[in-house]
Order: C-alpha cells, then structure tokens, then sequence
C-alpha cells in the first residue's frame, strides 16, 4: 500500500503566507482579547446581581415616562432633599434597552462595556508606541486588575478618563490637534457621570506639564526631549476652559462641580465602605497593579529626557489608586500607556495594515458578542437568579398584603427595592450624594448597634422594616423584648425578615 506523505511543507508552499499567517494570528488574538470578557459575562451573568444598577434602571424609566429630570430624592423617605441626577444619559440609555430587551439589558450593558474597556486600553497601549504583542499583554493586564465590573456609570468614567489620556498623549507627538476633541469629550463625560471631575484634574496636570517644560526650554536646559512636540500652552488653556465649559451643558448646569467633592469622597463613604479603604494587597490583582507601577516608574527612569506629564499623571493616579481600592484604575491607565516608552520592550510603527485588520479584528468580535448575546438567560430565568440574592419574595408579601409605608431596609437591597417596590419609599440605598453624611451615620449606627433603636429617629418613621434575616437588628427585633414589644415579625424566609409597629407602640 502506498504510505501517506508526512504534511511537512511551509505555510509559503501551502499557499499561505508567513504575513499572511501572522495577520491571521493577530485577528484570532486581537477577537480574544476583546470579547473574551464579553462571552464570560453571558455565561455567568453577573450584572444581574450588581446592588447599584437598580435605582438607575427606575430613575432611567421614571425620565423616559415623566419627560422630566429629577430634582429630589425620588423613591426616597427623603423626597424633599435635594437631589442632582448626574448620570441621568446612562440611566435614559438602561431604561431604553430594558424596555427593548427586559431584564436582559442589563448583562447585555455590561458585556459592550467591557469590549469597549478592552479595545480603549488596547489603543491607549498603542499610543504609547507599543508593539502589537506588547499592547494585547498590557491590555489583558489591565482588565485583570479593574475587576469585578458592573453595569455603572463610573465604567464610562474609565473609558473617557482613558480617551483621554491618549488625547493628550498623541498631542505630545503630533501637536495640539487632538486637543480640539477634549470639549466633545467632556460634554458627553459630563452627562453621564460625576467623576468627570476626574478628567478635569488629568486636563490641569496637563497644562501644569506644558508650563513646566517651557520653563525648562527657556532656560536651555536639554531635560526635554525634542521628540515631544512643543505644544502651544495657551491653546491648550482655551481647549481646557471649553472643556470645563462643557461641563456645565447639563440639565444642572453648574450645579453638578461644586458638590462632586462630597459625592465622590465623603466622609461617611471613607467610614462605612471597604472599596474605600487603602489596598490590602490579598488579591492577586493588587500585586499586578503594584508591578504595573512600578514597571511604569521604570520606563520614565530609562528615558534620557523628562516627562513631566508621565511623571505627574503617575505619581497622582498611584497616590489615589493605593488609598482608594474604588479607584485602582487611575494608576493602571497611565501604567499602561507609560510602560512601552521606556524602551523596556520593542515597539513597532503603527501602519495602514495594522489598523485594517484591528477593524477585522472589532468586526469579529461584534458577531462574537451578538452570538453570545442569544445565549442569555430569559427573563424569568434572571428573575430567578435576582430571587436567590434579593428578597423578592418578602417584596410580594408586602405589596400583597398593604403593609404599612415607608420601608426601614437594609442598604444592600435599597437599591433594589426603588426598582421591584417603588410605591414604597426607601430608607437608604446607593446614591449617597442625596442621603450626605448626617443620614448614612444615622443609619449604619443602628444598624451596627452604636445607637439604641427604639430610640433612633431614623427608624420611628417607617411603617414596615424589611431586614436580612441573620442581621444583628433583626436578631435584635426577635430576641429583645423591649423591641419585641414594638415590632411584629410578620414575614421570613432564608434571605429576609419582615417586621410592623405594633400597634399604640409608635
């Protein structure tokens, strides 16, 4: 019989190029890279139990059926504080898609987010000079160190923040033409979430950067590359005032900047959540983000001339990352844009060839994350999954049965509840910026026991309290009998515990 031929012949004599073949290699990783995030989330479906994106979802409907922007705490004990809706754009944008796709809007929401903070720290890498290879390992890098995603208004603060950066930086190599896009950029940044604040202070360090570097150009001294464009530093201030003049088209106009300081890092929020709190560093990503500084540090030592920009975008971003576990990102953004500068890894020119086959390469993954997209779960299928975290079933026993309104809640659930119970107003649920400080030490003190319930005005008002079971306060509701005297226990299950004022005890 004859013998079948071993398949030994070059991709060349195979018809295939060696170009070719590595063109199809870059598409295939490129594809990866970029919705492998994606199709993670349409299995496992995790946006679903994300505990802020609720009262989003209802502030977006409550918009799109009132043609109105809110003002005051809606859905809220405290409907007559004043309120701002800072992301009102992206919560219009979850309430149009939940009322085209339902419950799966929201999974599907986060899966685009997550493409476009691949592809953005793809080309955020890659202006920076960076090789293909080199771009694709720092943009994995950086989705594995901002984890644990949800379907929230501050994903599109990375994304902008990292629009940004390359913004800037690719003015830096090809002059002030770039900046004219910083005003659009803020107009949208400014409508959809209030760390746009955020941006504004990378645009100061900007123009501190170009005033320092003329400094040092006037007094002859050769710490400044000539590889850095000179760029106009009074243009620079004009396309910076615009900016900060397009923060103010809102439906709040200047209203949002003065209070973004207390929304963003208020006192009770350093207090009471641990994403506030420095880095422990017992994660894994934690120890990435560390390397990726200081890989970052490095690159700005090997560089024979001065980056003041770099530097100061660094040394800013690792100060706020490693105090703030919410806002690892800033330190992981410039990281990744500042590494391949250094000459600590090849770089390569980018061509027309390379951005053809990235287009391929989005194209792809756009079919990819379609696909995915019919694999999600039905909504009553998600409805039972938000039934396993949420108390759902303690909601339908209050709603059916009248009890008395408004609602003590625990505040993991308050978000939640403005969506599945919004007849009844809530204690306390995410927007921080509209409870303050006063209201939220008020509350975690009862909650963690520091205040005497019965005597706590924060709790007298409400007519039913919906707890987690094995929380300390309804353990407290069951087993104390001066609060036994006061409160009824009418509904439990495995998740919650419903309690009503007896009567004449209020």
């Amino acid at each position: 019989m004859p013998q079948l031929a071993h398949n030994d012949a070059e991709p060349s004599q195979l018809g295939i190029s060696p170009s070719n073949a590595l063109t199809v290699v870059r598409i295939l990783a490129l594809t990866v890279l970029f919705g492998a995030a994606a199709v993670y989330e349409a299995i496992h479906v995790s946006a679903i139990l994300a505990s802020g994106v609720w009262v989003h979802l209802q502030t977006g409907l409550w918009i799109l059926q009132n043609h109105a922007f809110p003002h005051t705490g809606l859905f809220s004990q405290y409907s007559n504080l004043p309120w701002h809706d800072a992301s009102w754009s992206f919560d219009v944008l979850l309430g149009l898609m939940y009322r085209a796709f339902g419950l799966r809007a929201i999974p599907f929401l986060l899966m685009l987010l997550k493409v476009a903070l691949a592809a953005t720290t793809f080309l955020l890498v890659r202006a920076g000079r960076a090789d293909f290879w080199t771009a694709v390992a720092l943009s994995a890098a950086a989705q594995y160190v901002i984890y644990g995603l949800q379907p929230l208004p501050y994903v599109f603060s990375i994304l902008f923040f990292a629009v940004e950066l390359i913004l800037l930086l690719r003015s830096r190599q090809t002059g002030s033409m770039d900046l004219y896009r910083l005003p659009l950029l803020f107009l949208l940044w400014a409508n959809v979430d209030i760390q746009f604040v955020l941006g504004l202070t990378l645009l100061l360090l900007y123009l501190i950067a170009l005033g320092i570097e003329e400094l040092i150009r006037g007094a002859d001294k050769p710490w400044v590359s000539d590889a850095v464009r000179r760029v106009d530093l009074k243009r620079a201030g004009v396309m910076a005032l615009l900016s900060l003049l397009m923060t103010f088209a809102t439906p709040y106009t200047i209203n949002l900047l003065p209070n973004s300081s207390s929304s963003l890092y208020s006192h009770a929020t350093f207090e009471y959540f641990a994403e506030m709190s420095a880095m422990t560093f017992r994660h894994p990503q934690e120890f990435v983000l560390m390397l990726l500084v200081m890989a970052g540090f490095l690159s700005l030592g090997r560089r024979r001339s001065l980056d003041v920009f770099s530097l100061l975008v660094l040394m800013a971003g690792t100060a706020i990352a490693f105090r703030l576990q919410r806002d690892g990102w800033l330190a992981v953004l410039p990281a990744i844009a500042i590494v391949p500068g250094g000459r600590l890894l090849q770089c390569e020119p980018l061509s027309k060839t390379s951005y053809r086959w990235q287009r391929i390469s989005a194209s792809l993954t756009a079919i990819a994350v379609i696909f995915a997209t019919l694999f999600l779960p039905r909504n009553g299928v998600l409805m039972d999954k938000i039934d396993q975290v949420y108390p759902v079933k303690a909601c339908d026993y209050i709603r059916n049965n009248g009890l008395p309104q408004p609602l003590f809640n625990a505040y993991s659930w308050g978000s939640f509840l403005t969506w599945y119970l919004p007849q009844y107003p809530v204690a306390v649920d995410s927007r921080v910026e509209l409870y303050g400080n006063r209201l939220l030490e008020s509350y975690f003190s009862v909650v963690s026991g520091k205040e005497r319930l019965e005597t706590e005005g924060i709790v007298s008002p409400s007519g039913t309290l919906l707890l987690e079971r094995q929380s300390a306060m309804a353990r407290a509701l069951t087993n104390l009998p001066v609060l036994e005297a006061r409160y009824k226990l009418v509904y439990s299950d495995d998740l919650a515990s419903v309690f009503v004022g007896r009567a004449g005890s209020q």
